[in-house]
């Protein structure tokens, strides 16, 4: 192990090959739900620990091969900390020649989304990044922001990854609105919500959406994509509706 301990980033690399669908957000959300505690530097920066990474791949094994929810997932963990050994149920498995496939004629015969901003109209998840990777300088040049600015976005997680200058299309989108409300008064520091919004929703699309995903026939998985597009737009719709209603009840004195 590193002296200090490894950096996100690193640690999804070591758990890139044996978990295809790991990400930063789903890292980050582990941690939210108090699964794994990694230190942290006086920065602010996470370091991973060999027992942090071990801690990961029993979490992420128990959920691929298991099936098991997080509060179950906590259950053993608490009994690894104890000391005790964890009663992990056996892995489901087809009978001997049957091959499963979801179905997803319910997705196929789903009505199309409400419109909602910032959710593009029609199939985009497949749809690759426009533009090539820029660094923290070029993301400055493109939105008006200034370095302090953008460091401070990747500092509170909103876009890229800390301690890395490699910037993507969907962080050149985030740092244009982000920015729209800095000008409003808003910090860096209160945005960070939404990406905790964010790793939490992803989570919970990551539950429905994953069974589709992980399999190999190519309908199964595009199918998943439309699911995770239409859920995407919906909760969307959602939130826009509610925060419409509490505004209005703000402003009427509700």
């Amino acid at each position: 192990m590193s002296p200090d301990g490894f950096t996100i980033g690193e640690v999804l690399n070591q758990l890139k090959e044996d978990f295809e669908d790991i990400t930063i957000s789903k890292i980050r959300f582990l941690e939210s739900e108090g699964l794994i505690s990694p230190d942290r530097t006086e920065s602010g920066y996470r370091k991973f620990s060999d027992d942090d990474i071990d801690r990961l791949r029993f979490i992420l094994t128990a959920q691929r091969d298991h099936y098991l929810p997080l509060k179950v997932i906590r259950d053993q963990l608490d009994r690894l900390d104890s000391g005790e050994q964890p009663a992990v149920a056996p892995a489901p498995s087809p009978p001997i020649g049957v091959t499963v496939r979801a179905d997803t004629s319910a997705i196929r015969n789903m009505p199309p989304a409400p419109p909602t901003a910032g959710i593009p109209d029609g199939p985009w998840l497949d749809a690759p990044l426009t533009g090539e990777r820029i660094g923290i300088t070029q993301l400055c040049e493109k939105t008006g922001l200034s370095p302090t600015e953008a460091r401070s976005l990747q500092e509170f997680g909103l876009i890229g990854e800390r301690g890395t200058d490699e910037l993507d299309g969907d962080d050149l989108l985030v740092a244009e609105t982000a920015r729209d409300l800095l000008r409003m008064g808003l910090e860096a520091r209160h945005l960070r919500m939404y990406q905790q919004f964010t790793d939490r929703e992803l989570a919970l699309f990551e539950q429905l959406a994953g069974p589709l995903l992980l399999q190999r026939q190519p309908e199964a998985r595009r199918q998943g994509v439309r699911q995770l597009e239409r859920l995407s737009a919906l909760t969307a719709s959602l939130r826009a509706a509610l925060l419409s209603g509490a505004l209005r009840d703000y402003v009427h004195g509700g």
